[in-house]
């Protein structure tokens, strides 16, 4: 048995016992985050601790963010963060932001995140603010703000690929034909057979090469907030010049004599623009006003109902179908890479396939490849 030494319990044997394994603990807590900081410092990855809210960062981010992207991207980050991020988690400091609250936060939106109260918002546009708080803590993580970014562990709402909507070549034949003696019959014309996005008709007559039949797109006429304005193309290989056909070379030097007479016509009040595709006064046209124009000539011509920017898919399916080289097609729509072509129109490439299938057989098998 052992010996107790006079006055001492064991009671209090035991709770400095308690004391020392507790201090002994902290002592390796704190040691082991110690080696953390070291190493982070070594590694140049150590962010010291901050009590900033993701408000105020976002606050110091949006005006640098601006000079970065295009003003219609700035828009939408903006609108994002303001309407639906900022309200729910802007109050939060970075460093407490957790992919677990991000998810909650995408899963509030799909259900209730409407302004209204009607509703929830659509996988796309949840999936943009999943997009636009990634790239606000990539900068975080960067400037020095944040050690990692915890959006990389979040799960954005997964998005269904729209369905592609485009006209057959006898309908597209049919709606140029209705649009013929219209005064942007040219326009119309040049989208379908170039492929060109709606905001690139905001071309000027600098860029239009009647010798060579080619076009070349340098700007952009967009639309942010409902206010048009010129921009960069969207993508370096947006940048991108196309060949025409003797047709639409035709259809844009009837439209330049139109425009002539137009200018003749308003005289001193004429804005020389310099751009192709104009009010009579020449003045740009809102790019609004386009899409509102095409679908009340697509509904007056009984055609089956189609955005604008379906004149480009029926132009992408219908040289796809003809046995167009995918690249060729992926360049003329200045795409940014060819596996995008590919991914959007792998309905029409896999038909298409069939049948290169079909005359292949034929050619090397003969009659029996028939059956």
């Amino acid at each position: 048995m052992p010996v107790r030494a006079a006055g001492v319990s064991y009671r209090s044997a035991r709770e400095r016992k308690q004391k020392w394994a507790s201090s002994h603990k902290r002592q390796k807590g704190a040691q082991a985050a110690l080696n953390t900081v070291l190493s982070q410092a070594q590694q140049g990855t150590y962010v010291a601790p901050s009590r900033q809210t993701l408000a105020q960062f976002v606050s110091e981010w949006l005006p640098a963010a601006r000079v970065t992207v295009r003003e219609s991207t700035w828009a939408s980050y903006r609108a994002n963060l303001t309407l639906h991020v900022l309200p729910q988690l802007g109050h939060l400091q970075l460093r407490e932001l957790s992919a677990s609250q991000l998810n909650a936060l995408y899963g509030e939106l799909l259900e209730n995140g409407r302004r209204d109260g009607s509703g929830g918002l659509s996988p796309r546009t949840v999936q943009l603010c999943h997009v636009t708080v990634h790239r606000v803590l990539k900068d975080a993580v960067r400037w020095g703000r944040l050690s990692r970014n915890v959006s990389d562990n979040a799960d954005a709402p997964r998005v269904r690929r729209p369905e592609i909507r485009a006209w057959d070549a006898s309908e597209l034949r049919r709606f140029l034909g209705h649009v013929r003696d219209d005064r942007l019959s040219g326009l119309y014309t040049l989208a379908a057979t170039a492929g060109m996005r709606r905001g690139e008709l905001g071309l000027r007559w600098s860029d239009v090469d009647f010798d060579a039949g080619r076009v070349r797109v340098r700007q952009s006429l967009v639309v942010t907030n409902y206010r048009p304005h010129f921009s960069e193309p969207k993508t370096q290989r947006s940048r991108r010049s196309i060949a025409l056909d003797g047709g639409t070379v035709a259809a844009l030097k009837a439209h330049r004599a139109r425009q002539l007479e137009e200018r003749l016509a308003w005289g001193a009040s004429w804005t020389d623009s310099g751009l192709c595709f104009t009010k009579e006064d020449g003045s740009h046209l809102h790019p609004e006003q386009v899409t509102n124009a095409f679908e009340r000539h697509v509904r007056d011509a009984g055609l089956p109902r189609l955005s604008f920017h379906g004149l480009r898919h029926t132009f992408a399916t219908i040289a796809l179908g003809a046995g167009l080289h995918p690249k060729v097609v992926s360049d003329r729509l200045g795409h940014s890479n060819i596996s995008i072509t590919l991914d959007t129109y792998s309905h029409v490439i896999e038909s298409v396939g069939e049948d290169a299938a079909t005359k292949i057989g034929g050619l090397i098998l003969g009659d029996s490849a028939n059956g």
